[in-house]
């Protein structure tokens, strides 16, 4: 039993939901958080420096794909849940949410830099009483070796501050398994922050699963990330291997899932997207190599997987060669920039990088996605084709992203040529000599 008053205090508002939750980034894991603990009773504030992002959030306009506009905007229309640009607000917090992005720099090496800022941001209008939850992808450490040290430089954790991590398990367009409804990993820096970041997330997700340290809890996110990246890159192996046999990658996978146990099927693809596989798995052989250890199974997936969209263009010059054509001043359009089926995020898409490849050797390359009007590349901003494009105006349509939206019967009827990296004409064009997988 904590007989500490700061505890015994934090405990009861939260329990009541009398407390005042401040969510730091309101993206893709922010904003389905920050709706989710106004609806459990929370009155909630969500902090982004993106002004356009937080006046839509005011006016309850949706701008990710996984909260309902109807959710949004009854959370902001019973004023439990406002945005603002203003960090001054976490004076005025109970309980603090990180959810800001944690991308790699230049050199694949982690950029801590947003938890860092953020962190300072919270010791800035510190005050006792305060519960910090880490919710941000990171390295094994971050939360005890970042966190603690600027926010315990004032305040005891587990005594008048109160640190936790609780990595966020976000599946864009999953229809089943949302913020609320998938079990969530927690832990405390002392048994006193477990306690109270599970009275913070115990009426807002459905299932806790506490572990016994931060470190543990930062490696068990590592670990779902890794063990994807690693499956599909031998997924990805496979489609290289199962080519040189004269195989069918999709096929061989396909009929292996019919085991009934200890088989898990992954597919092949042309390359993965979005911020986890791409980026997480770097922060674990990053922290492994500062301790001089060599993760080299993740390091071989990562660089097998990153050598897709080479590969795919590979498969569109053999399919251009059937033809009697080159790549250079081939016209190509690549269905789809999004990293994932019916989502409309291109972080870390395969698409940017199949471009980018396809222009160098001299194609002129366009892009359709339905999802996504446009994407700011390191290139220049790329806007899509109209939907109604005509597929046979190219000479070669490359299905990068196998969105429902995509017309699949006209792309086989109509295009002189279809390179096909997600399988998503099976059953559309048996005998078509025009149409080529991976």
């Amino acid at each position: 039993m904590h007989h500490d008053l700061e505890f015994q205090k934090l405990k009861l508002k939260l329990e009541t939901k009398a407390a005042h939750v401040v969510v730091l980034g309101a993206g893709y894991v922010g904003l389905p958080l920050a709706v989710l603990c106004a609806r459990a009773g929370f009155r909630v504030t969500a902090v982004d420096p993106d002004l356009e992002r937080i006046s839509a959030l005011n006016r309850g306009k949706s701008y990710i794909g996984d909260v309902a506009a109807a959710d949004l905007a009854a959370a902001v229309d019973a004023q439990r849940l406002h945005g603002t640009t203003d960090t001054a607000v976490l004076a005025a917090a109970d309980a603090v949410v990180i959810c800001v992005p944690t991308p790699l720099d230049a050199a694949r090496k982690p950029d801590i830099g947003h938890i860092v800022a953020a962190t300072r941001e919270i010791a800035r209008h510190q005050h006792p009483g305060m519960l910090v939850v880490l919710e941000s992808t990171s390295y094994p450490g971050t939360t005890a070796e970042v966190l603690a040290p600027v926010l315990g430089s004032r305040f005891t954790p587990g005594q008048s501050v109160f640190i936790a991590h609780s990595p966020q398990r976000a599946d864009p367009g999953n229809a089943v398994y949302g913020t609320r409804n998938t079990p969530r990993v927690i832990a405390g820096l002392t048994p006193a922050c477990l306690e109270l970041a599970c009275a913070l997330y115990r009426d807002v997700v459905t299932e806790l699963v506490p572990v016994s340290s931060t470190t543990a809890s930062e490696m068990v996110k590592l670990v779902e990330n890794a063990f994807r990246a690693v499956n599909v890159g031998l997924a990805n192996e496979l489609a290289v291997m199962c080519r040189r046999l004269g195989l069918d990658a999709f096929e061989v996978i396909g009929a292996a899932a019919t085991k009934p146990f200890g088989f898990m099927p992954f597919y092949p693809g042309p390359g993965p997207g979005g911020h986890c596989i791409p980026l997480d798995p770097a922060y674990l052989s990053w922290k492994l190599a500062e301790l001089g250890y060599h993760a080299r199974f993740l390091e071989l997936a990562d660089s097998v997987n990153r050598a897709m969209p080479a590969y795919v263009v590979e498969r569109v010059a053999a399919a251009l060669a059937t033809r009697a054509k080159s790549v250079a001043r081939a016209r190509v359009l690549l269905y789809g920039v999004a990293y994932k089926r019916d989502v409309a995020d291109a972080r870390e898409s395969p698409a940017l990088a199949i471009w980018r490849e396809l222009a160098a050797k001299g194609a002129r390359v366009s892009y359709l996605d339905p999802l996504v009007p446009e994407v700011v590349s390191d290139f220049g901003v790329l806007r899509s084709v109209d939907a109604g494009t005509a597929f046979g105006e190219y000479d070669v349509v490359v299905v990068v992203t196998d969105h429902s939206a995509l017309e699949r019967e006209r792309l086989v009827r109509e295009a002189s040529l279809v390179v096909d990296t997600r399988n998503a004409l099976a059953g559309y064009a048996q005998n078509c000599d025009h149409v080529h997988g991976l």
